[in-house]
């Protein structure tokens, strides 16, 4: 007698019985193998966390790399110019160091040490329309300058910026690591920082050429002579510098045309002939290019250029009273198109003409017009005076202030600041 067989059971004994799967369940594992076939890889990406190699592209590890400070002119793309600004109070910031604190500072500099009773003209910050300069960073200058010499060559307005570098880098370096030495009957200074191999030098070449006022020490000279040619005699000390910095054109102002020497000093006739101021400018940018492509691989070399320092010596240039100088000046020019009568643009179209057709790199460091603004910055009476001062003088300081010359801590920091973006952010 057979036993009565539950559904469950009979279910199962009916695929085993008969030996053949239910229809619905044939379609339903065909379908599986399809999709499995068609999306094999991604199920196994998903489910195994296998990555697919078909067509992947996997990104390189991206390499991290030091980055430099901020960038100097933010809105680069857009053309911003940084010597075109103006001067923004800074308590915060300014000065960069005191007076006191840098002993390499000229005493016909140390406005401070010589009475100045004001410290307004230390705390300007020049701020370009807008894009930003970065601050002075000393740290990243002097590991720049690792191994390397960098050089300062001109006249008395240069070495002020020299000094200033100094100035702004020397706290980094302990005091066994620095020295300063002066050569060849002081026309060339150099600043060692010893842990760094490294150099920062000035040398004495108001003309750039060789001249008559070559020496650096006694060279108050009126009846001033310029050699044709010549720049080999001075050039032969720039060589080998890894940054240059040039500057020359006061010296070229004499109110009369200039005297240029062919042939020798040596020779006992000499002969010499007189050309415009322009005309002997343009023969000192001349050579100096020259001299460059010749001397210099702009591969390892930074050149600058630092354009006319103005002086304020005429009080109605910005609407003073006749007679009127730079001294006892504390206020900023504010005029923004204010251009001294001392500035001589036919310079300025010289540079610009030579330059544009040389071959060789130069950042120009056009400092002219954001100094103009500041004639409350210059030494004034305020500096050590060489010889004696006569009572009339005593009873009108007008009559010896220097307008020149710049107080530091003070303008010539700014230079550096323009100088440190460039060098930079070229």
């Amino acid at each position: 007698m057979k036993h009565p067989i539950s559904s469950s059971s009979s279910s199962s004994y009916g695929v085993h019985r008969k030996g053949r799967l239910s229809p619905y369940l044939v379609s339903l594992l065909v379908f599986i193998c399809f999709v499995a076939i068609l999306y094999g890889e991604d199920f196994m990406y998903i489910f195994g966390r296998v990555e697919p190699v078909h067509d992947r592209v996997i990104p390189a590890p991206v390499k991290k790399t030091e980055k430099l400070p901020s960038a100097a002119i933010e809105k680069k793309e857009e053309g911003c110019d940084i010597y075109s600004g103006r001067w923004v109070r800074d308590e915060l910031t300014r000065p960069h160091y005191e007076e006191s604190e840098c002993p390499y500072i000229q005493p016909q500099l140390t406005c401070q040490e010589h009475g100045r009773p004001d410290t307004g003209y230390q705390k300007w910050r020049w701020q370009p329309h807008g894009c930003d300069l970065p601050s002075f960073n000393a740290t990243l200058m002097l590991e720049s300058l690792r191994g390397k010499r960098m050089m300062f060559v001109g006249d008395s307005l240069n070495r002020g910026q020299y000094v200033s570098m100094i100035c702004l880098l020397h706290r980094l370096i302990p005091e066994h690591g620095k020295s300063m030495k002066s050569y060849n009957n002081d026309a060339l200074t150099v600043f060692r920082a010893k842990d760094y191999n490294a150099s920062i030098e000035f040398y004495w070449a108001p003309f750039l050429l060789e001249s008559n006022s070559d020496n650096a020490v006694v060279h108050r000279i009126s009846d001033r002579i310029v050699r044709k040619g010549s720049i080999n005699k001075h050039g032969k000390h720039w060589k080998a510098a890894d940054i240059l910095v040039f500057n020359t054109y006061l010296w070229w102002i004499t109110g009369q045309d200039m005297k240029i020497l062919k042939g020798s000093f040596e020779d006992d006739e000499k002969d010499i002939i007189q050309v415009s101021t322009e005309d002997g400018y343009r023969m000192a940018m001349k050579s100096l290019l020259k001299w460059l492509k010749r001397n210099v691989d702009d591969k390892k070399t930074r050149v600058f250029f630092t354009s006319m320092s103005p002086t304020h010596a005429k009080g109605i240039d910005w609407g003073g009273e006749p007679g009127e100088n730079c001294y006892n000046q504390t206020r900023l020019i504010e005029d923004p198109n204010y251009w001294g009568s001392d500035c001589k643009k036919s310079i300025m179209k010289v540079i610009g003409e030579e330059f544009s057709k040389a071959k060789f790199p130069i950042t120009f460091l056009n400092i002219t017009q954001l100094s103009g603004y500041r004639k409350d910055a210059h030494t004034s009476i305020y500096k050590k005076q060489w010889n004696p001062l006569t009572p009339e003088q005593l009873t009108n300081p007008v009559s010896y202030a220097d307008c020149t010359h710049w107080c530091l801590p003070g303008l010539q920091d700014t230079w550096n600041e323009l100088l440190f973006a460039k060098l930079f952010y070229p």
